[in-house]
């Protein structure tokens, strides 16, 4: 069983983005497809882009600084699946969205 931990100051992701947060020093991307809120680490592992910032097509978004393409679903790279950054499973409560860490 994981560390959860709430998501302060949550804010929905807008349609076609994400949305950059930080979770007790842990940056992560969140994202809503098909209804449901998807988060992924906030970093793309090829040069350190942001990627809450990137757009959304789908349920793929590309890292605004070089275009890598992630899954937001799985975390997996689009173009090469053995690349992948790690997925962070959501819960909506009354009190808020929290996010597993550990």
């Amino acid at each position: 069983m994981g560390l959860w931990k709430r998501i302060d100051e949550f804010a929905e992701p807008p349609a076609g983005r994400g949305t950059c947060v930080e979770v007790d020093g842990v940056r992560l991307a969140v994202f809503r497809v098909n209804g449901a809120l998807c988060a992924l680490a906030g970093t793309c592992p090829h040069r350190g882009g942001p990627l809450g910032e990137g757009m959304l097509e789908g349920q793929v978004v590309a890292c605004p600084w070089h275009g890598w393409e992630f899954d937001v679903t799985t975390g997996a790279n689009v173009h090469a699946p053995e690349i992948s950054v790690r997925r962070y499973p959501l819960e909506t409560r009354p009190d808020g969205v929290w996010a597993e860490l550990e």
